[in-house]
């Protein structure tokens, strides 16, 4: 029995260590976004540890939504809070046969903590693909990420102001093109009698 036990545990550590061989962390990671006038570029260890890329790596999501390893941050779908401005996370990830890379949206001033999406089905090392998913991230990965170089606070979106004067303008046009008409209107009514 003792045989049989010893067996198993050996052909389960034979099957799990290949597949803990191939779940490496990234080497480098480029961040781009609003308030960056260039891309802030983390090198380092992204296999754990306190290193800045490390936290990124492990807190930030990056094994959830690349190998599917579960974890308190795995969320099954996207936040109903607000996420506010979305950056690029660009990772490189050694492998055997060279580096390969994936991209992770990254939302670090959103509601109740950071949040980040990576897509499902990129390519990497030739033959995986990620997982994909939502990931809740703590605040430590927001801390590391203004040391890093991005703003303390979010920084204002462009988008949404330049829609909203758009439509204000809209509006102002189409108040100016009706007032027009009636005045045009209202003269012909009186040339007319």
């Amino acid at each position: 029995m003792k045989r049989l036990l010893l067996f198993a545990a050996a052909l389960g550590a034979a099957l799990l260590l290949p597949t803990l061989a191939v779940a490496k962390g990234p080497d480098r990671a480029s961040i781009s976004g609003p308030g960056l006038s260039q891309p802030v570029r983390i090198d380092g260890d992204g296999e754990g540890g306190s290193s800045p890329l490390g936290i990124l790596a492990r807190e930030g999501g990056f094994f959830a939504q690349m190998y599917g390893a579960t974890g308190s941050g795995t969320l099954r779908a996207r936040p109903k809070t607000k996420l506010g401005p979305r950056y690029l996370v660009t990772y490189r990830v050694p492998g055997e046969d060279g580096a390969s890379t994936v991209q992770q949206d990254l939302y670090p001033y959103a509601t109740r903590g950071p949040v980040s999406y990576m897509s499902r089905g990129q390519t990497f090392w030739g033959t995986q693909s990620t997982v994909g998913g939502w990931f809740r991230g703590t605040a430590s990965v927001k801390q590391m990420l203004v040391q890093a170089g991005l703003p303390a606070t979010a920084p204002p979106n462009r988008a949404a102001h330049a829609h909203k004067l758009g439509v204000a303008l809209g509006a102002g046009v189409g108040i100016a093109v009706a007032a027009g008409a009636l005045a045009l209107l209202y003269r012909r009514r009186r040339t007319s009698h």
